[in-house]
């Protein structure tokens, strides 16, 4: 719990934040921002937009869905396929029988596209299948779609981050699929292809209204008979590696253990088909989609400035106020 004083010193923060600068809805473009208009209204207040049918001309937007997949990528591999009981590839799960709480990461299998999309359509299957391999794999893994993508339609975003994305990822799954909230280093262009994401986004001036705790870490395992187990993740001396990570879910926020998040603002948006959200950096963001939903997503290596600094500065009152 954060001391009184504290509390009203990030109540200060949080409330100027959406009187001087945050919208009261995540701002929408119907057209291309020119660099200069990006980076001055949305980058430089680290701010998000939607920008409403960006990719929508795209080739990728027209020929993206599973028939094409199965077409153009047969009887070749993914390096990895997340697989999880219940959808949550990165996230808190309880172990059984123990009842204990673990940060948990997916189990990894490395599959044919075509046996990738028999899971999906496997509507029996217990468990979760997803393509989200943050490792630039749409490069390095499918380096003959990338024709697919209109990098000049991004033009106006490489010039006003003035560098070259770090990792161009590719994700496809199954509706069941969820991503926990939590916060990147990255200024994210999202470009949803086909179906639509749901996010919940919650400001960086809001950090201290999103609990979060050390967990030790597990990994899922699949048995023999296709049910899953928590794994849990040792180090070199044999002791648990733990991880800090957001112990509140928004889609269902237990206000009685954690009072503080009522007090968070969250914004709820859909994008849809052929729409790009620019997601700014150290935003909190929870994802869920629609069943075989396929993005391309952009990462951009934030700018260690003022900013990062401002924000490992209240990063450290909270740690010393908990």
């Amino acid at each position: 719990m954060l001391k009184n004083d504290l509390l009203s010193a990030f109540e200060v923060l949080s409330t100027q934040a959406k009187d001087l600068f945050l919208d009261k809805q995540i701002c929408e473009l119907f057209s291309e921002p020119t660099a200069l208009e990006f980076s001055r209204d949305f980058v430089a207040k680290n701010r998000p937009v939607i920008i409403r049918g960006a990719c929508s001309k795209w080739q990728a937007s027209s020929k993206w869905n599973a028939e094409f997949f199965r077409r153009t990528t047969y009887g070749r591999t993914l390096t990895k396929v997340a697989i999880t009981p219940n959808g949550y590839a990165d996230g808190i799960a309880v172990k059984k029988p123990e009842n204990q709480e673990y940060f948990v990461l997916p189990e990894e299998q490395t599959m044919k596209m075509e046996d990738f999309l028999a899971k999906l359509e496997e509507s029996a299957n217990p468990n979760v299948y997803y393509i989200q391999k943050q490792n630039s794999n749409l490069s390095e893994d499918f380096p003959e779609l990338l024709g697919d993508i209109d990098m000049h339609a991004l033009k106006f975003a490489f010039e006003a981050f003035n560098k070259e994305p770090d990792a161009v990822n590719f994700w496809m799954g199954d509706q069941r699929a969820i991503t926990s909230l939590h916060k990147d280093p990255y200024e994210n262009m999202y470009c949803v292809i086909s179906g639509y994401k749901e996010f919940i986004l919650i400001p960086p001036t809001d950090y201290a209204y999103v609990n979060r705790r050390k967990y030790p870490v597990g990994t899922y395992k699949m048995a023999q008979n296709g049910e899953m187990f928590i794994d849990p993740v040792a180090d070199e001396s044999g002791e648990p590696i733990q991880i800090e990570w957001v112990s509140v879910d928004p889609l269902k926020p237990n206000h009685n253990k954690y009072p503080e998040f009522q007090k968070s603002t969250p914004f709820k948006v859909r994008v849809n088909e052929g729409d790009i959200l620019y997601l700014p950096s150290l935003w909190y963001h929870h994802v869920q989609q629609s069943h075989k939903c396929i993005a391309v997503n952009f990462w951009f290596d934030m700018d260690y400035d003022a900013r990062y600094c401002y924000y490992k500065f209240v990063e450290k009152l909270c740690g010393n106020g908990q």
